[in-house]
């Protein structure tokens, strides 16, 4: 890997640099069925949706969810949204703008809440493996903050020399800025995902609707 002297980009997976939008409402139409609950629009998914996510079932049902609902919920979700993943794909210019910023010499890295041993084999599938200095997924239990994740994150990014003031995170939900701001790293938010523009902007970092404007402001950040 060697050792990385200049900006960094995080990446988020899901709803930034994969655009499973489909994949994801489909998926917890499914969990909601299971539990007798009516249907979401993406609309509203993406008004309400929050971490920790059993808040934004709370959101939905008037209450949070008991653990043995939020058991039933998580499972069928993590089950369907299998079922419809492999329709999805990168999000427009995704692949550019990675080879772009490697190309240049600086260094990015995935951290995703994303189950690891599903991360990881996707991420290869695509092909675009070879950008990344580090891909790191979800360990334990789902549902919560990406924070703690992104502490370990970026301790081993520090081995190769990666230094959080130089560090961008690019991600979809409130709870990257959250996750960056706890390590000292800048983030950008970007519309095209799990969030509304209206969620995202109550952060208080900068957001985008595009990818490649994401890169601009990260470069800018961490310049």
């Amino acid at each position: 890997m060697g050792t990385q002297t200049g900006a960094h980009i995080v990446w988020d997976w899901n709803g930034t640099l994969f655009h499973d939008n489909d994949a994801i409402i489909g998926a917890t139409n499914a969990a909601f069925a299971e539990l007798g609950l009516a249907p979401i629009t993406l609309e509203r998914y993406r008004a309400l949706y929050c971490v920790p996510v059993p808040k934004f079932y709370e959101r939905l049902m008037g209450r949070l969810p008991t653990d043995a609902e939020w058991a039933v919920m998580d499972a069928a979700f993590q089950r369907h949204y299998g079922a419809h993943r492999d329709r999805c794909r990168l999000a427009d210019g995704a692949t550019e703008l990675l080879a772009g910023w490697r190309s240049a010499g600086r260094s990015q890295s995935i951290l995703s809440m994303y189950g690891h041993d599903e991360l990881v084999p996707l991420v290869k599938g695509l092909g675009i493996e070879t950008h990344f200095i580090r891909v790191d997924g979800r360990t334990g239990p789902s549902g919560g903050s990406k924070a703690e994740h992104m502490v370990r994150h970026l301790a081993q990014l520090a081995l190769t020399g990666v230094e959080p003031a130089r560090t961008v995170v690019i991600g979809d939900a409130a709870d990257d800025a959250l996750a960056a701001r706890h390590v000292g790293a800048e983030a950008v938010l970007y519309t095209g995902g799990s969030h509304d523009r209206a969620s995202l902007e109550g952060a208080g970092v900068p957001v985008v609707d595009t990818l490649g404007e994401a890169v601009v402001v990260a470069e800018r950040l961490a310049g």
